[in-house]
């Protein structure tokens, strides 16, 4: 039988644990990386997370390769990264796919509504 995306996302958030906006607000505070994941369009019409970075979905493999000259300066094996995107299905693959790659702490917010709705500070475009 052929995988199914929900199939994906179940064994996604089964090693990435989800957390809330105040969760997430507080690792940030605590040196934390919190990723937008969404993409391009998508901030400009909501903003984004004060402090995030963006990286979008379609580049994190390069971005979070630590070997690669792509690599983005900002992530670390050992540091913990909390990834979001618009609901949270991207971010649970993401995390998912941070962890295959080696990242030894990685969070799923889920989406930027909930940073938005926990009092997270917001970047407007």
């Amino acid at each position: 039988m052929p995988t199914t995306a929900k199939s994906l996302i179940d064994a996604a958030n089964a090693v990435v644990p989800k957390i809330s906006g105040k969760e997430a607000q507080e690792m940030v505070a605590n040196g934390a990386v919190l990723i937008d994941i969404r993409d391009s369009a998508e901030l400009a019409t909501t903003g984004k997370a004060a402090g995030s970075i963006h990286i979008p979905r379609g580049s994190l493999e390069f971005k979070a390769d630590t070997t690669a000259p792509t690599a983005d300066k900002n992530l670390a094996l050992d540091k913990p990264v909390i990834l979001h995107c618009a609901s949270g299905g991207r971010a649970a693959l993401a995390g998912k796919l941070l962890k295959d790659m080696g990242y030894e702490k990685v969070y799923n917010l889920g989406g930027f509504k909930d940073w938005v709705e926990a009092g997270g500070k917001v970047d407007k475009a």
